[in-house]
């Protein structure tokens, strides 16, 4: 069953899936928003419905044979970007690392500056540094 939640003339559309919004600390211009994990194509997202037109913002990561995730990219699209939603996608794919006890190499710009600017939220831990 999917939900809508209306903010700043923007309807945000959730599926059910993935939510860890109780631990989010980061500041948004959106309320709380659903991030969906589908483990089968190894990606997050949130689907955005601004204006009639729906899109998704995913972020993409592999699993290795290891357990090693590596954090390839986030992309937001234009229209969204700036509002926080590549913050709850970053969020939402360390909490996996840490809930799964996982290694992350990290290879996208933003993910990176996320796990920089939050060390207060543990997860330079579970990074492997290059």
């Amino acid at each position: 069953m999917a939900r809508y939640i209306l903010s700043q003339k923007c309807i945000f559309r959730f599926s059910q899936g993935y939510n860890n919004s109780q631990r989010l600390s980061v500041s948004t211009n959106f309320p709380t928003t659903n991030v969906i994990h589908d483990r089968q194509n190894q990606r997050f997202t949130v689907t955005l419905d601004c204006g009639g037109a729906l899109s998704s913002a995913v972020l993409k990561y592999t699993l290795s044979q290891d357990q090693q995730v590596e954090l390839i990219s986030t992309e937001v699209p234009e229209s969204h970007r700036g509002k926080g939603v590549a913050a709850h996608l970053a969020k939402a794919a360390l909490d996996f690392v840490v809930e799964e006890n996982l290694t992350a190499r990290i290879s996208c710009w933003y993910i990176r500056k996320y796990v920089d600017e939050n060390p207060h939220l543990g997860y330079q831990a579970y990074i492997e540094d290059e």
